[in-house]
C-alpha cells in the first residue's frame, strides 16, 4: 500500500439510524448528545435520506470531540445502530473506506457519490 498524502479531516457525522418504533430513542439520544457536546444536531429524518438506507438524524462535530463523542455513543446507543465518518471532502471514501460502524452494517446508496465533490446531509 503507498500512501501519498494523508487527508485532513475537518469534522465528524454521527448518523443515527431509527425506525418508527425507536424514533422516541433516537430523539432523546440525539438530543442528549447535543446537549452534553454542543454537537450539530441534523433533523430526524423520517425516510431515506442520502446515502442512507434508513431513517436517520446526522450529528456534527469536530475531530477534537471524537475521543469523548464515540466512546459515549458506543456506551449509550442501547442498540441504535450509529454510522460515523470523517469530513475530508471526498464523500464516496468517507462514507465507504472511512466508515465506522456501531451495530449492524447496512447498505448504502455510494453510487450518490460518483463524479459529485461535495454533497449536504442535514
Amino acid at each position: 500500500m503507498s500512501v501519498t498524502s494523508r487527508p485532513c479531516i475537518t469534522g465528524y457525522h454521527a448518523h443515527i439510524y431509527y425506525n418508527i418504533a425507536t424514533l422516541s430513542q433516537a430523539r432523546a439520544l440525539c438530543e442528549e448528545a447535543t446537549e452534553r457536546f454542543g454537537l450539530v444536531m441534523g433533523r430526524l429524518h423520517q425516510r431515506p435520506v442520502g446515502p442512507h438506507p434508513d431513517w436517520s438524524c446526522q450529528l456534527a462535530f469536530g475531530p477534537a470531540q471524537f475521543g469523548e463523542v464515540i466512546p459515549w455513543l458506543a456506551l449509550n446507543r442501547a442498540g441504535l445502530v450509529v454510522f460515523i465518518h470523517p469530513v475530508t471532502g471526498d464523500d464516496l471514501l468517507d462514507h465507504s473506506d472511512h466508515a465506522i460502524w456501531m451495530g449492524e452494517m447496512r447498505p448504502l446508496k455510494l453510487s450518490i457519490f460518483y463524479g459529485a465533490t461535495e454533497t449536504s446531509e442535514m
